[in-house]
């Protein structure tokens, strides 16, 4: 493989993997009633991934070493790593150095991906771009949700929302896991695009203010699941169990799709069907107010769409 830089993130993740593996698990016995710390000692993990206890130190310290393929894949599988956290172990080590690439680009959704959100208008439907900004959505999530559209272009991010936002407390009734895993999805899309100065922001902002987030983030969790299930208890319509998929786009990897849906002909399916006649007499698209017209058009006005130059977004990482 290429040489690739290293950085302190990668050696944090690393210890945190580590950290939380329990001895009787990788099937170490020896010594493992005087450990005075949580998990495997570093020369457990360098003997288990048939490396020098030196060389896996100095990858736990975020030294400037370029480790092979091979050994990053016995690491892993030392650590009992699954396959998103493979994978963002990789992307830590990758994208590191990215600070002298060029400023990512403005982020932007086709006017044909738009027409598909109201294609699929019976069930909620959102586009979320880089560190789960909402960059498009249908009347069924703005319904279901939050208005986003209503929201300054700062603040319209998922995960926000989520976590720091007290209704979204009330509507998710198993908030601590959906909220620890969107904590997780923003790590990984961290991992990919470290320099990402909004998703900085982000981070900061939501360890200031969560005391849940900052243990979450702490924990260095991964979360990469394309598709679930969530339970929800909406003001006006009660309980739901809903479905859904995270579709990424081909031509770009750093927007995904996501579609929610019910069980055709169970009391979700009809509590749906019921938020919808209750929002009939509103479009998220009147409720824009003062935007861009480019702001507009994300969001699917179709006027605004006409004249805005709303252009794909380049491939991702």
């Amino acid at each position: 493989m290429e040489s690739m830089g290293q950085s302190a993130e990668f050696g944090k993740f690393l210890k945190a993997m580590r950290s939380r593996l329990k001895p009787e698990v990788a099937g170490i016995t020896d010594g493992a009633g005087a450990r005075r710390v949580p998990g495997l000692r570093r020369e457990e993990i360098a003997r288990l991934a048939g490396v020098s206890t030196d060389y896996y130190t100095r990858l736990e310290q975020g030294r400037n070493i370029h480790p092979s393929r091979a050994v990053l894949d016995s690491v892993g599988r030392a650590l009992r790593l699954d396959a998103g956290e493979q994978a963002h172990m990789m992307d830590l080590l990758e994208h590191c150095a990215e600070s002298t690439r060029s400023p990512l680009p403005v982020q932007a959704v086709r006017p044909a991906l738009r027409q598909l959100l109201e294609a699929v208008g019976d069930v909620p439907a959102l586009v979320l771009g880089r560190r789960t900004d909402v960059l498009a959505g249908n009347r069924m999530a703005f319904l279901l949700f939050a208005d986003f559209p209503e929201l300054p272009q700062g603040k319209r991010n998922l995960t926000r929302w989520l976590i720091l936002d007290p209704r979204a407390r009330e509507l998710f009734r198993d908030w601590k896991s959906v909220a620890a895993e969107a904590a997780g999805a923003l790590r990984v899309d961290v991992g990919r695009h470290p320099n990402d100065a909004q998703a900085n922001q982000l981070v900061g902002e939501l360890a200031v203010h969560s005391d849940h987030f900052r243990q979450w983030w702490a924990g260095h969790r991964v979360a990469t699941r394309s598709s679930g299930s969530v339970r929800l208890h909406h003001p006006a319509v009660g309980d739901l169990e809903l479905n859904f998929e995270n579709l990424v786009l081909p031509d770009d990897a750093d927007q995904m799709l996501r579609i929610y849906s019910a069980r055709p002909g169970s009391p979700s399916a009809d509590a749906l069907t019921l938020l919808g006649s209750l929002g009939a007499g509103t479009t998220a698209n009147s409720r824009v107010g003062s935007t861009t017209p480019e702001e507009a058009a994300a969001f699917g006005t179709p006027e605004a769409a006409s004249n805005a130059d709303v252009r794909p977004n380049p491939t991702g990482p």
